[in-house]
């Protein structure tokens, strides 16, 4: 009796058929993976002219596998289906494809492509939607675009899986051109645009298609709105940024964390730090990005004693551990701040009680902190002792601290490392010049002179930029 449960729900009764995936929480570590291990036990006792009555359930129980990401057991089913001569279907596949994508399993993927294309089933556009997808995830968009030209009707699935995947690549001339020959954009389409250029840094690029977005009569939505942010802190685009603040306002977006996240970055790169701390206060709930961002913002205006009470703060809530970059924040507030005590404090307390391992920027947050309270020779030893190689930001920190407190030693040794590591660097030499001008070492100031000239090195004019209007310039 035990081993005809699954029989009696055959494929015509399965459109009453409820999945599990719709009765129970897609949770990782959930029952559902349990229930669906016992309904393979059960399918194996099946006598094998009776299992392709299963196929419903064999199909929902992969399906639940891919929504819960438990793609090698969703493989391992789909597996077991070919040993007992079974076939999938149009539903069956789509489930299988996403498990190939999700382990990045090209070699599967392209087996898996073959038996959709032994079953028919290589123009259900379903099916096709699923490949191309499959093919754009692990980075074969020369199939993935095959699997396109191959369909007889493309919808807007088709066309947003290529484009995002070329823009996610880097490939923005062929995902531009995918997009001016769409019929009919979404706001994915515009969005997986502007996420590409803002990730290539074409920044003006990325408001441009923004605001064109806008004028076609597309609305912002959360995505878009974190995809172009980052464009706007590059650009220095205040006004746009204030602009999107006040949209997401009207449209309720602000109670999405990675919305206020985005936007207390935005406000804090931006120089506008008092609308980021608004901002911040204002949050129904926070992570640990809320905090880390707040933190570093803090940093970067110079409110170091600010930055430490926000940390304090949240170690007392006792609700989100901080990470490597709140540390990172937080040691850089104690460097700009002179906090020598409570910068060494926090250094040993990320390692000692979080167990976070320092990193180069950490270690230079440190010898910046020793290096401008005069501890040279400690930040000698800090270096010296750190356990992955100093960058040059470490070795330009020491450099700098030498010049201040006049340790020529320091200063000669630092600019060794630092022609080693960006010998191009006119900045650096010009420092040891004046340390050496300032201990009235004429001959060395001559020696360095000539040495600068010997490599044509040319100061590197600044420059800055404006927002008026819509434009920065």
């Amino acid at each position: 009796m035990q081993q005809h449960q699954c029989i009696e729900k055959n494929t015509d009764s399965y459109p009453g058929f409820v999945p599990l995936s719709k009765q129970l929480p897609r949770h990782p570590n959930h029952q559902p993976l349990q229930r669906l291990r016992k309904h393979r036990l059960r399918y194996s006792s099946i006598q094998p002219s009776s299992r392709s009555k299963c196929l419903p359930l064999q199909r929902h129980d992969q399906s639940l596998h891919t929504q819960n990401y438990h793609f090698p057991e969703a493989i391992a089913l789909y597996k077991q289906m070919l040993r007992c001569a079974m076939f999938g279907d149009r539903f069956t596949y789509p489930f299988v494809l996403k498990s190939c994508a999700g382990l990045i399993h090209v070699r599967l993927g392209r087996q898996v492509h073959t038996q959709v294309i032994k079953c028919g089933l290589e123009f259900n556009s379903v099916t096709q939607n699923s490949l191309i997808e499959m093919y754009a995830k692990v980075d074969d968009l020369v199939n993935a675009r095959k699997v396109f030209h191959d369909m007889s009707e493309r919808d807007s699935v088709s066309w947003n899986t290529l484009i995002s995947a070329h823009a996610r690549l880097g490939q923005m001339r062929r995902a531009k051109a995918l997009f001016d020959t769409m019929p009919s954009r979404t706001i994915v389409s515009w969005t997986a645009l502007i996420s590409g250029y803002t990730l290539e840094g074409r920044c003006s690029e990325a408001v441009a298609i923004f605001r064109r977005m806008q004028a076609e009569g597309f609305e912002p939505d959360d995505v878009s709105i974190v995809s172009v942010l980052p464009a706007c802190v590059e650009l220095g685009a205040l006004e746009l940024g204030r602009w999107i603040h006040t949209y997401a306002e009207r449209h309720g977006l602000l109670q999405k964390m990675v919305i206020c996240n985005a936007l207390i970055e935005m406000h804090a790169k931006c120089g506008s730090i008092d609308d980021a701390i608004k901002l911040f206060d204002n949050m129904p709930q926070r992570d640990v990005i809320s905090w880390s961002t707040m933190i570093c913002g803090l940093a970067q205006h110079g409110r170091a004693r600010k930055a430490v009470q926000l940390f304090e703060t949240m170690k007392d809530e006792n609700r989100v551990n901080p990470n490597s970059v709140t540390f990172l924040g937080l040691l850089a507030a104690c460097a700009h701040g002179g906090l020598l005590d409570e910068g060494l404090h926090y250094f040993s307390l990320m390692k000692e009680t979080y167990g976070i391992t320092a990193g180069v920027e950490h270690y230079g947050c440190i010898v910046d902190l020793l290096g401008r309270a005069g501890c040279i020779a400690r930040a000698v030893e800090v270096v010296g002792g750190m356990s992955i190689p100093a960058d040059a930001a470490i070795w330009g920190s020491l450099l700098s601290a030498s010049h201040k407190h006049g340790d020529i030693e320091t200063a000669v040794r630092s600019m060794e490392e630092l022609m080693r590591l960006e010998p191009e660097d006119m900045g650096n030499y010009v420092l040891l010049l004046n340390t050496y001008a300032a201990e009235k070492r004429w001959e060395d100031v001559a020696r360095i002179r000539i040495l600068m000239r010997s490599r044509r090195l040319n100061k590197t004019p600044g420059c800055s930029s404006i927002e008026v209007g819509d434009a920065v310039h």
